[in-house]
């Protein structure tokens, strides 16, 4: 193990946003020289690359390491960096993470209160804006472990990630893909038969459509199946849509974009420390999303790790300047 770095570590993809990351990186880091960060960089060449990256970086001493592209790049930095934790049994709070947001899928940062712009991102860097957030493990068949930052599930909700990820493998990278497979896995979704446990109690038996739980409370382009989810109160929000005349779920389906989908009768939600999921049968030993990927089959074990890890966070707005729409401009760390 190496020495500490108080260097900034950035795992670039150049494959995210349409192409256009490398020319809004050179940008970026111009601002990061001109405020004074000191900061090295390593580009990404296929999938999962940055897991190793990250992990690497972690092995060598960094303990700000940033990913710069989409929620698939930070869930891969987020992996490499506590996979490591894991292994060499160092606190996940030792290090910083975050995103700077050139991908096509961008729902980390709304949570995170992250700005877009490529600049303002660089300033929250430069200026050290951190604040603690919970750290989620999967747990699912084949003893394989996989972090989580913010959002994952399995049955409808997954099949939405495999088709908006076909696509974008495809070349569509516009945000209509996500209401596009929205609809299309809606068409041909089949229930599944599943065992819900959390903390310990059966919750659920049955047949389901989906279930979601999340540590963040936005995914698929600014959905919202865990809307009263906070990314640092030591909870894993959940939702299970049981099986329901498919017309009468898809007149729910706009309250995922409202924030109200908890208040729908349809739906079972609540939060615990400790979820599993168990197929009842083989035909219902579906795969499993993590923030926008897809990571393995049922059964599952999602739990939350003791500690927490400081992650970027934007700025906070005051009761005022709501009002007015000005931000305030708040440090937290």
């Amino acid at each position: 193990m190496s020495e500490t770095k108080n260097t900034c570590y950035f795992i670039v993809n150049p494959r995210a946003g349409s192409g256009k990351t490398m020319s809004e990186w050179i940008v970026a880091e111009r601002k990061l020289v001109q405020l004074g960060v000191t900061f090295e960089t390593a580009l990404t060449d296929h999938k999962k690359h940055a897991v190793q990256l990250a992990y690497e970086a972690a092995n060598a001493g960094y303990r700000k390491i940033f990913a710069v592209g989409g929620d698939g790049s930070f869930h891969e930095i987020f992996n490499g960096v506590c996979t490591w934790c894991r292994d060499n049994q160092v606190p996940f709070n030792e290090f910083y993470v975050g995103v700077v947001p050139i991908g096509s899928g961008n729902d980390w940062i709304k949570a995170r209160r992250i700005p877009h712009e490529t600049e303002d991102v660089i300033k929250l860097i430069a200026n050290e804006s951190y604040a603690e957030m919970d750290v989620m493990r999967a747990h699912s068949v084949g003893e394989k472990k996989v972090y989580m930052a913010n959002v994952g599930g399995v049955g409808f909700d997954s099949h939405v990630c495999m088709r908006v990820n076909t696509l974008k493998e495809s070349g569509y990278r516009n945000r209509t893909i996500y209401y596009k497979s929205l609809i299309y896995t809606l068409i041909r979704v089949k229930a599944i038969n599943l065992c819900v446990v959390a903390d310990g109690e059966t919750i659920f038996t049955g047949l389901c459509y989906s279930i979601a739980f999340g540590n963040g409370k936005y995914s698929g382009g600014g959905m919202r199946q865990v809307p009263l989810a906070v990314m640092d109160d030591g909870w894993l929000d959940y939702m299970i849509v049981p099986k329901h005349p498919i017309l009468r779920i898809a007149r729910e389906l706009p309250r995922l974009f409202s924030g109200t989908i908890n208040e729908s009768p349809y739906v079972i939600s609540g939060r615990c420390k400790e979820l599993q999921i168990m197929p009842l049968d083989h035909g219902s030993n579906d795969f499993i999303e993590l923030d926008g990927e897809i990571e393995g089959n049922l059964p599952l074990s999602m739990t939350i790790r003791e500690g927490r890890i400081n992650a970027l966070i934007g700025k906070k707005k005051s009761k005022s300047s709501q009002k007015s729409g000005k931000e305030k401009t708040q440090t937290e760390r």
